[in-house]
Order: structure tokens, then sequence, then C-alpha cells
């Protein structure tokens, strides 16, 4: 499938945080709280009309310094909750600590949540419209679900790669100039971050030689029609309208 040209495409919405073109008609970024009124404007103008947001229940609050923006602006895209996990297993925190932050990590998150995992694909592949996919960071969490559509989308692994790196680099600067919210994920200076990312970039090539995407959704559950449609949602379209109309 062509099209990968355009995967790494950073997006302004106002406020919006590690905001990037998956391919075709999805997008990622982080918490969806930090998009302006005229940055929800601007998702609606761009045609999204169904933002995912991957996180857990108790992480889905609005915090003292997000921006207001009123119900009726919001209303007009529909949010869906699908987390991709469930932080009470009993298993959560013996492989991934507080938080799924290592593509190492990804296999044993694949396959200790793949119902959830799976119905992600299946609400993006109902999802009229474009599609925002998001979780806290816009790093790890929606990180792996785009590199699973880059992958059914026929995106080349170096691009996938690039893709990870551009969203750890973007969320590390995010920490710089706003401050992490809590310590397990400080800001890291340049040498450290170096450091770190040559590490998760070696442990995402290891999970993209061994993951089948298409075989994962179908053993989950996701229908052959469904992984259609998410290739078709995936797929540039030459000349297609940047608005859509209700």
């Amino acid at each position: 499938m062509d099209g990968t040209s355009s995967a790494q495409q950073s997006i302004h919405w106002d406020g919006a945080v590690n905001a990037w073109k998956i391919a075709g008609d999805v997008y990622r970024m982080g918490r969806h709280e930090w998009v302006t009124e005229a940055g929800w404007q601007q998702m609606y103008d761009d045609g999204v009309r169904t933002v995912i947001d991957l996180r857990a229940s108790r992480e889905r609050r609005q915090r003292d310094t997000d921006p207001e923006v009123p119900d009726e602006v919001k209303a007009r895209i529909d949010v869906v909750h699908c987390p991709t996990e469930d932080p009470d297993h009993g298993r959560f925190g013996e492989l991934f600590g507080p938080y799924l932050r290592d593509p190492a990590q990804y296999g044993d998150y694949l396959q200790l949540f793949g119902g959830k995992i799976a119905a992600v694909f299946k609400a993006i592949a109902a999802s009229p419209g474009k599609v925002v996919v998001h979780c806290s960071a816009g790093r790890d969490r929606s990180g792996m679900i785009a590199l699973m559509l880059q992958r059914l989308a026929g995106v080349e692994d170096q691009e996938i790669l690039a893709g990870y790196e551009l969203a750890a680099r973007g969320i590390n600067e995010r920490h710089r100039t706003h401050g992490a919210p809590h310590a397990h994920d400080p800001y890291l200076p340049d040498d450290q971050l170096e450091a770190v990312l040559a590490e998760r970039l070696a442990s995402l090539r290891g999970f993209l030689s061994s993951v089948d995407v298409a075989g994962f959704l179908a053993a989950n559950g996701v229908s052959a029609r469904e992984i259609s449609a998410l290739r078709t949602k995936l797929a540039e379209r030459a000349g297609s309208a940047a608005n859509m109309q209700d």
C-alpha cells in the first residue's frame, strides 16, 4: 500500500502535545485535555470526528493547568473511552512497573491485554471521519497502536522507528518546558535521552521483527471486514478534502 511518506507529519492543533499523523485518516497525540478550545475547533475543521482515549479510568481527569473548553465545542467530536489495559491486573506491576514505557514490554502487553487492544482497532474501524488515538504522554500506548496501524498501512520499519523517536523526544521536550508529572518519567538531558533511546529503539526493532499485526487482530476477534476497513482508513487519498460535513 502506498502512502508512507506522510506518516511522520507533525499536526498543529492548539494545545495538542505530541500530535502526529499515523497514516491516512488516523492521528495520535497526548492527553486530549491539553487541547484548547481553538484546538478542538481546528481538529473539527480538519475532519476529526472521533477521539479514542486509551487511558485507564483513573487517568481521565481535568488538571488545574488544563484549558477550559466549553462542552458544546467538544460535543461535535465523539470521545470514546477504550482503555488498552487494566492497571489492577495482578501481573501489571510485575511486567510493566508503574506503566508501559518501553517497547521491550510491548510483547507482554499484547499477550496480557489482547482483547482490550483489539477493541481499539474495532473502534477505529467503526469510527466515522478522521480519528485521533491518545494516551497520556503520546508515546507508548498510542505509539504501540500507531506502529501496529502503520504495519497494516505498509509503512517501512525505519519510518516506524523514526515515529517512536519523534514521540519520545516530543514528550521529553514537554517535560523540559512544563515539568514532568511524576518521578517515574523525568526530563532527560541530551546524553541520557540518547542512551535511553538507543536501548528502546533496539527493543522496538526486536518487537517489529516478531509481531504479526493482522494475525494478532484476527486471533483477538477483529473480523476480516474490520481489518479491511482499517486499511481503507489508513490509505492516503490524493486530493482528499481537508474538511468534512456533518
